[in-house]
C-alpha cells in the first residue's frame, strides 16, 4: 500500500500514473513529487494538493488544466494576479476556489452566480448592508449564511423567511431588546430560542405560549414575583419547574438571612 493509504495511481482520465513518463521525471528523482502520494497527474485531489503544497510555484502552470480538480487546487496556490479570469471558469469549484482569495470589490459578477457553492464563498465575504442582497436568495443555506453574518441590526429582514433554521439563527442572534418581533413566529422552535435570550415583557408573553417547549424555556427565566400564576398550572411539568425554582429562592433567601 503506498502513500496516503491508496494502491491506484491513475490519472483524471483513468490511465496508470508513469512516472518515466511524465514531464516532472527529473522532480520525482529530486523527491519533490511521488507517485501515490504527492502527484499533479493523479485524480485524488489530495495528492494534487499535496503536490502544490510542496511546490507551490507550479500552480500558475495548471489555471488551464483540463481537469476541473487540478484547476481547482492550483487556485489556491497560484499568483493572486493569475485568479481574475478563473472567476469565468465554467466550473463552480474553479470560480469558488479563485473567489476564495480574491478581496470582496473582485466579486460583485459572483453575486447571482449560478452554483450556490460560489454564492456561498461570496456571501462569507462580504459585510454590513452588502449581504442583505443574500436575503432573497433562492438557496436556503447562503441564506443561513447570511443571516449568521448579518449585523444585528439587520436581521429583521429575515424574520420572516420560509426556512424555520434561518428564522431560528435570527432568534439566536437579534438583540433581546428586540425579540418580541418573533413572539407569533408560528415554528414553536423558533419561539423557544426567543424564550432563551428574551427580556421581561416578551419572556411574560411567551410564558402563556401554545406550546409546552416555549412556556418551559420562558418560565425558566421569569423574574420570581411572575412565578405564582404558574403554580396551579395544567401541566405536571409547569408546576414542577415553578415549585422548583421557588424551592430554590426560599432557600437562597433562608441562607441570605442567617448569614450563611
Amino acid at each position: 500500500m503506498q502513500g496516503d493509504g491508496m494502491t491506484e495511481s491513475v490519472d483524471w482520465l483513468g490511465h496508470p500514473v508513469l512516472c518515466h513518463e511524465c514531464r516532472h521525471e527529473p522532480m520525482h528523482r529530486e523527491g519533490r513529487c511521488r507517485r501515490g502520494l504527492s502527484c499533479v497527474r493523479d485524480r485524488r485531489a489530495r495528492r494534487v494538493d499535496r503536490f502544490f503544497r510542496e511546490n507551490g510555484g507550479m500552480a500558475d502552470g495548471y489555471l488551464d488544466h483540463p481537469y476541473f480538480e487540478v484547476r481547482a487546487i492550483a487556485a489556491r496556490f497560484c499568483s493572486l494576479f493569475r485568479l481574475p479570469p478563473l472567476l469565468r471558469d465554467p466550473e463552480p469549484e474553479v470560480r469558488a476556489a479563485a473567489a476564495a482569495r480574491l478581496p470582496v470589490i473582485r466579486l460583485e459578477a459572483l453575486v447571482h452566480d449560478p452554483d450556490r457553492r460560489v454564492r456561498v464563498v461570496v456571501a462569507s465575504k462580504m459585510t454590513g448592508r452588502a449581504l442583505l442582497r443574500f436575503l432573497d436568495d433562492p438557496d436556503w443555506f447562503v441564506r443561513l449564511v447570511t443571516v449568521r453574518r448579518l449585523p444585528a441590526d439587520l436581521l429583521p429582514a429575515a424574520l420572516h423567511d420560509v426556512e424555520p433554521d434561518i428564522r431560528r439563527w435570527v432568534a439566536r442572534r437579534l438583540p433581546p431588546a428586540q425579540l418580541w418581533r418573533i413572539k407569533t413566529d408560528p415554528e414553536p422552535t423558533v419561539r423557544r430560542c426567543a424564550a432563551e435570550r428574551a427580556t421581561a415583557g416578551c419572556l411574560e408573553a411567551l410564558a402563556h405560549d401554545p406550546d409546552i417547549r416555549v412556556r418551559y424555556a420562558a418560565i425558566e427565566r421569569l423574574p420570581r414575583r411572575a412565578l405564582d400564576a404558574f403554580v396551579d398550572d395544567d401541566e405536571t411539568i409547569i408546576r414542577e419547574l415553578v415549585l422548583r425554582r421557588l424551592s430554590d429562592a426560599s432557600e437562597r433567601e433562608d441562607d441570605h438571612g442567617t448569614g450563611t
